[in-house]
């Protein structure tokens, strides 16, 4: 079926849900005094906004940003609220020993909990379902990687995932050609927007000012510097994730990669009844460039994967706008998967940036000596993180000796990406390299990881 032109960008469709972009709160108006100061509106930095003023009602807190509360990935990614240890459980077992690692697993797991109790406990209806996750794998190669993961999976506590076999797979979601799966429990669909939305009003509530159409141009000891005055603070916290690109002299901290997203038109009951899906778990694949998925409260299917994954030096979309390409490979992906889904049209696209650090980990820590803390480099699996982030944040912040702040990922450092042109160069090649391996493997070729994807995992890091 030929689509008309999709809506495109507009922020995103989660956005345009409740009605667009929000009328943007005050700005910044003048000079201004506060304990903490808190660069960045999105879930990291209302996370660690509204802990800190949950355990300390007296700290004087101030939220800056850019636009408006969850313009970034908070108000435009694919809503999965999951486990995932970015980066990976064995590098904090390299480096802390086993159990940090189990613990940071642990931390993960009751963080999901901890986001749906807040949520219920602030009056925030975000369509969080807790169906868990779903992997599944649709070429051979997918299978073997998607084997040796439940293996490794299961030789670690905490993780509770379950081998699929292709019935049992199908059986839950039916994708077309599904070879096998893997499930946790622990994951929870969400409404992005509406959990940001309501997350901000729960900070407000709780005593913090957020101001919006705040341009914070540079970090420093004591002091963020905004287009509007600057803000004097004990403490600043640096939670721009995607794009902290833009502050001066963190132009090679992280990486903003570009994610892309479709939603479909609402799909009718008797497709329904033939993809099942009644679980609501989130979807995923064992291909190297990746699809995300979820069944929205409406019915409609929210797809996503990696467009073009990087602008040159570091730029960042305005408004969510992707290429027509990206909208036109990842609906047919989509159809790939659900054929019952071929003739319902694709309501809107758009994209977003996820923060990557050069090793690919996710961090939190806090400079006590210069009152600077930091928080991000989620490589897309931030719903989650960032609660545990603010949490951290909020403890390190005051001083709380709790088993947050021991966790392994506290203080993480990783060194900076290399200067363009070979940054731009090496990021478009991993991924250039990455398709060519799933096309490889799509083509039946054996049943081994194809060589692209080892040469690209070795460029990136990931080896």
């Amino acid at each position: 079926m030929a689509d008309a032109r999709v809506p495109n960008g507009d922020v995103s469709w989660w956005w345009g849900q409740l009605g667009g972009a929000p009328s943007p709160r005050p700005p910044l108006d003048g000079d201004l005094d506060v304990d903490v100061a808190i660069v960045g509106g999105g879930y990291t930095g209302l996370w660690a906004a509204y802990y800190l003023r949950t355990l300390q009602p007296d700290l004087r807190v101030a939220v800056l940003e850019q636009r408006f509360a969850g313009f970034g990935a908070s108000g435009r990614n694919g809503g999965w609220l999951t486990n995932t240890v970015t980066g990976g459980r064995d590098r904090y077992a390299a480096s802390h020993g086993r159990e940090a690692a189990i613990a940071q697993q642990r931390a993960l797991n009751e963080t999901v909990d901890e986001v749906i109790a807040v949520a219920a406990r602030e009056g925030i209806d975000a369509d969080i379902v807790k169906g868990g996750e779903l992997g599944i794998a649709r070429t051979p190669s997918q299978l073997a990687r998607l084997r040796a993961a439940v293996a490794d999976e299961q030789s670690w506590p905490h993780t509770d995932v379950e081998g699929l076999d292709a019935s049992a797979a199908a059986s839950r979601i039916a994708v077309e050609g599904v070879l096998g799966g893997v499930w946790h429990p622990h994951c929870a669909r969400v409404h992005p927007a509406k959990l940001v939305a309501g997350l901000a009003a729960a900070v407000e509530r709780a005593g913090a000012t957020i101001y919006e159409q705040t341009h914070v141009t540079e970090i420093a000891p004591g002091r963020a510097l905004t287009d509007r005055g600057t803000v004097r603070a004990t403490h600043v916290l640096r939670a721009t994730e995607g794009f902290t690109a833009d502050l001066r002299g963190e132009h090679r901290t992280w990486l903003p990669m570009n994610s892309s997203m479709i939603v479909s038109e609402p799909l009718p009951a008797a497709a329904w009844a033939s993809i099942g899906w009644e679980g609501r778990e989130t979807l995923g694949d064992f291909a190297h460039v990746y699809m995300y998925a979820q069944r929205t409260a409406d019915d409609r299917i929210a797809f996503g994967g990696r467009g073009v994954p990087y602008r040159y030096a570091s730029h960042v979309d305005a408004d969510g706008t992707t290429q027509e390409r990206t909208i036109a490979s990842l609906t047919a992906l989509l159809r790939g998967f659900f054929p019952d889904a071929a003739d319902v049209p694709i309501a809107h696209a758009w994209a977003g940036v996820l923060g990557v650090p050069r090793d690919w980990a996710a961090t939190v820590g806090l400079d006590h000596a210069t009152g600077l803390g930091w928080a991000g480099g989620y490589v897309g699996t931030g719903v989650t993180a960032t609660n545990l982030a603010g949490r951290t944040l909020a403890d390190l912040v005051l001083g709380r000796d709790t088993d947050l702040v021991r966790l392994p990922w506290v203080g993480h450092r990783a060194k900076k990406w290399e200067p363009e042109p070979l940054r731009w160069l090496a990021v478009n090649a991993i991924y250039a390299a990455y398709r060519t391996a799933d096309r490889f493997e799509a083509s039946g070729s054996g049943t081994g990881t194809a060589w692209p994807a080892h040469v690209a995992d070795f460029v990136a890091g990931r080896h």
